[in-house]
């Protein structure tokens, strides 16, 4: 599905793209698909000379669930010292937080399309759990214990 953005982009910038054919949900569920991106990477990352790559250059992109992965590689990578370091991670529209799905940004795009607010709910169960049978729950944000609630209220809050 991202062949021809990537050839663009690849022959746009001069740059060498590689996309990750990771395992999808449901068939697959957390982490399978975090688990290919990240071996992935450190393949890549481990044979940089043989791709005649700059280790000083390496960025990681996703959109989407990929721009999830492409954080969570990222922050794995993060304190590496045996690794080169990512120069730099591009996240389009990322699925970041699972914690509220009542947050301004889904109340004033809950009618804009491709990803209203249900089927972004939708998606994250279905990647974390294979299933989508406690959407409500997720959607009331009765999925969060108040203790983790109140821990994240600085960063995941309406305020």
């Amino acid at each position: 599905s991202h062949e021809r953005i990537c050839q663009y982009i690849a022959k746009e910038s001069g740059s060498l793209v590689v996309s990750v054919g990771y395992r999808l949900a449901p068939e697959h569920k957390y982490p399978a698909a975090y688990e290919d991106c990240l071996s992935a990477t450190l393949h890549f990352l481990q044979h940089l000379q043989h791709y005649g790559v700059d280790p000083a250059r390496v960025t990681v992109c996703g959109d989407s669930a990929g721009g999830n992965l492409a954080a969570a590689v990222s922050q794995t990578l993060a304190g590496r010292s045996d690794l080169p370091r990512l120069r730099a991670q591009i996240l389009i529209y990322p699925g970041l937080q699972a914690l509220d799905f009542n947050l301004p940004s889904y109340q004033q795009n809950r009618g804009v399309p491709l990803l209203f607010r249900e089927r972004a709910a939708f998606f994250a169960l279905l990647y974390l759990n294979g299933d989508a049978l406690h959407m409500q729950e997720v959607l009331d944000g009765s999925h969060i214990p108040p203790d983790m609630r109140l821990k994240y209220r600085k960063w995941v809050s309406p305020d």
